[in-house]
């Protein structure tokens, strides 16, 4: 650093101490104007958020939503004790709740086994009505006779009533305005209320909810946990450690009024701009809280280092200042860089995460620099012996790496490597419903459904039949069924719903209900009229818009796939596309499969894609800041190493570990890197002030810089390890991932900034005069 740069450094320290108290009100003043905006913040309850409007997955599904009706839903899952999902009691309720289920707000359609749209003949009529028209009639044979229709019907079986018959389900359709948040809430609280009322009424009947509706309510529900839960629980954590690491009431008073400041200022700057919070985001306050502590430390250990060489508290905080000045801009501009990559994300949230934990972070770095030293200045101060490893045991540490630097260059080298191989071990894996934790009502009642009823995940298939009014034609109803044989003959495969399922048993109550003809009609005016006869006579809301386009063009073919992870079922999806290609007609050889569940499969492959670029930006602005700022292209450009070797070994860590990796370990490399390259500046800036302003051999400035930043270097990297890993407490997955590998990342960079960084400098630097 420059002579003129220091003197501007020590004016500044002296200006903020004599304006100590106005620098303290200003603070304070500006927090609160940012703060004020924190009201404005919302929780997004729309699982829809993590898609960015250029996602393809999610361009295709609501592209068939404008073809069809939306499809999200919350699914009553119903078992009574004696597992009879059709006994006269049981069909009465449900019944009741199918009726009562039309009350939810926002609600188009409701499906159960009591009111689905049952076809017989009467000598030339035909009649369509509810399976169970009048439930206070039914007697057991009559039961049995539903029990007996409901399992035979394709479009029940496995999607509203379990195989053994008992678990049934009411299926509600959801189509919210879009206009506020709200929406989903209301409709969420209703089915709560009947899901209570149900419980209280009948004590031995099972009553969970889920859906996709109740998905995009658990995503707004995981936030406001995280928060009750993790921001209080990291206050308690790092002011304990501080005032361990500290021994000092005042530093870590004035160390907690940094990261407060900075915190509530991030979230409220986040407000007034409009951001929604969800998921992921809400971990930016516990993030900033955890990153701004880092550099208070650096100030305040060589503070009372200084304090206990003999200096007065006033020149004590100047020279800590002047001192750690560079290095603390060094750390903050670095970490911004690294959050900021996020915005290459392809998902909204990770951005908001990086965007509001770069402001956090910028004001932390304000807030060091004006506030902390302001109100050191006022408290009442005792030098303190910062002690995380004692003196000795860090110089013997310094003495061992210094003698052994070869066989350590060797020996790091190799386990660099042989961690970083385990990264082939990754598989991407992405399953919305295991992201919340078992705490959550959503991860049970979704758990139970798959058990009892069906599966959750799936797909829908808009099959152009080539024309208006063609899907009546017979050709295209038999590729279909075919398509429909096909996937049914999968063990993958839990249900298919689809039109030719319908013409089928229309076809054969318009013959008398002669099981022979339970085939499709071979002519394609038969199956025009047959369609027309039906759709006049469901009752509103019961119709087939969810499965025809509105001028008969196409259908839509739902799959609902068995318990799979996502993987398998983007096999699935590709053989399906496969299969149309080789054996549809022409006009549905283009058709994708599409749904919520196929946004998700692809969710961590696009974002790590994304991340690799965003990665490699941020990676290069910070081995360029580095070597600017060090004013050596050999140090900066070796100091990349120490900088890349962590993540590769957290992420072979975690590989040999956990295997599957989520969409939000696509940023952690990014995250990383401006974090882990904080300890190699301070090191690096220690190093060089020994061999410039002390011109001391490479060894001898090893280990001065282990002597002077060695404890700090401790403190701050167990602080981090300890603040992230705190996120490992959250009940959202995706966090939890995160900050575990985040705190692995960390703590592999702390051996390597004293295993690997000193013999490098020592093989690369020589005793050369820098």
């Amino acid at each position: 650093m420059a002579e003129t740069d220091r003197s501007k450094i020590v004016a500044f320290t002296e200006w903020v101490i004599h304006w100590r108290w106005l620098v303290v009100v200003l603070a304070l003043a500006v927090a609160g104007a940012c703060l004020s905006g924190i009201g404005r913040l919302t929780f997004s309850n729309n699982y829809r958020v993590f898609f960015s409007d250029q996602n393809p997955q999610l361009r295709a599904f609501e592209s068939l939503e404008r073809i069809y009706t939306k499809n999200d839903s919350i699914l009553f899952v119903l078992q009574p004790t004696d597992r009879d999902a059709f006994s006269p009691a049981m069909l009465k309720i449900v019944h009741e709740l199918t009726i009562k289920s039309w009350q939810i707000p926002y609600s188009t359609r409701v499906d159960s086994v009591t009111n689905f749209q049952h076809t017989r003949a009467d000598e030339d009529e035909l009649i369509v009505e509810d399976l169970v028209p009048d439930p206070d009639g039914i007697h057991a044979a009559d039961a049995a006779e539903i029990r007996a229709i409901a399992l035979a019907e394709p479009l029940l079986r496995d999607r509203l009533v379990a195989a053994d018959g008992a678990t049934t389900g009411v299926n509600v359709r959801i189509h919210p305005p879009g206009k506020s948040r709200a929406e989903i809430s209301e409709a969420v609280a209703y089915a709560r209320e009947l899901q209570r009322d149900l419980r209280a009424a009948h004590p031995d009947l099972r009553v969970e909810l889920t859906g996709t509706t109740m998905l995009s309510n658990a995503f707004a529900e995981a936030p406001e946990a995280d928060l009750g839960f993790l921001l209080p629980l990291m206050y308690a954590i790092l002011f304990a450690m501080m005032l361990y690491l500290l021994r000092s009431v005042a530093g870590t008073l004035a160390t907690f009024g940094v990261i407060a400041l900075s915190a509530a200022s991030a979230m409220g700057l986040a407000g007034w701009a409009g951001i929604q919070l969800n998921g992921v985001s809400v971990s930016a306050p516990t993030i900033i809280l955890t990153l701004a502590i880092a550099d208070s430390v650096h100030i305040l250990v060589t503070f009372f280092g200084e304090m206990l060489r003999g200096r007065e508290k006033h020149a004590a905080l100047v020279e800590s200042m002047r001192i750690n000045a560079q290095p603390v801009f060094l750390t903050s501009l670095t970490t911004v860089i690294g959050f900021l990559s996020l915005n290459f994300s392809d998902a909204p949230p990770l951005r908001d995460l990086g965007n509001i934990t770069a402001i956090g972070v910028a004001l932390a770095w304000v807030y060091s620099v004006t506030f902390l030293p302001a109100m050191v200045a006022i408290l009442p101060v005792r030098p303190q012996r910062v002690k995380v490893m004692s003196t000795a045991a860090m110089e013997a540490l310094a003495d061992f790496v210094i003698r052994h630097r070869r066989a350590l260059l060797i020996g790091m080298s190799g386990l660099v490597l042989v961690l970083t191989a385990g990264m082939l071990r990754f598989e991407i894996n992405d399953k919305p419903v295991e992201y919340f934790g078992e705490s959550f009502d959503f991860r049970r009642a979704t758990d139970f459904a798959i058990d009892n009823l069906s599966g959750f995940y799936g797909m829908h298939f808009s099959l152009e039949a080539g024309g208006s009014g063609a899907i009546s034609d017979p050709e295209y109803l038999q590729t279909v069924d075919r398509f429909v044989e096909w996937m049914r003959a999968r063990a993958d495969v839990a249900h298919v719903a689809t039109i030719t399922d319908t013409m089928k048993r229309l076809n054969k109550s318009m013959h008398g209900d002669d099981p022979t003809y339970y085939r499709l009609p071979e002519e394609r005016e038969l199956a025009a009229q047959y369609l027309l006869l039906y759709e006049m006579s469901v009752p509103f809301g019961l119709d087939l818009n969810d499965q025809i386009s509105v001028d008969k063009s196409a259908t839509r073919l739902t799959v609902t796939n068995a318990d799979i992870d996502f993987r398998q079922l983007k096999i699935f999806k590709g053989e399906a596309e496969a299969w149309l290609r080789d054996n549809g007609l022409p006009s549905m050889r283009d058709a994708e499969g599409s749904a919520p569940a196929v946004m998700f499969a692809y969710i961590g492959q696009r974002n790590i894609e994304a991340m690799v670029r965003g990665t490699a930006v941020a990676f290069a602005l910070i081995s360029l800041v580095l070597i600017l700022a060090l004013r050596s292209l050999k140090i900066g450009a070796l100091s990349i190493i120490p900088n890349v070797v962590p993540i590769g070994m957290a992420f072979g860590i975690w590989a040999l570990l956990f295997r599957d990796v989520d969409f939000a370990i696509s940023v952690v490399a990014g995250v990383s890197i401006g974090i882990i390259v904080d300890d190699t500046i301070h090191f690096l800036a220690k190093y060089l002030r020994g061999r410039r302003e002390q011109g001391l051999s490479s060894p001898d400035a090893v280990r001065f810089a282990f002597r002077t930043v060695g404890n700090a270097l401790w403190a701050n990297s167990l602080i981090l390890v300890f603040g992230f890993g705190a996120l490992a407490w959250s009940n959202f997955w995706p966090n939890a991932t995160m900050g575990l590998l985040t705190a692995i990342a960390i703590a592999a960079a702390l051996v390597a900034d004293f295993l690997l960084l000193p013999p490098l400098l020592m093989w690369i630097d020589g005793d050369e005069k820098n």
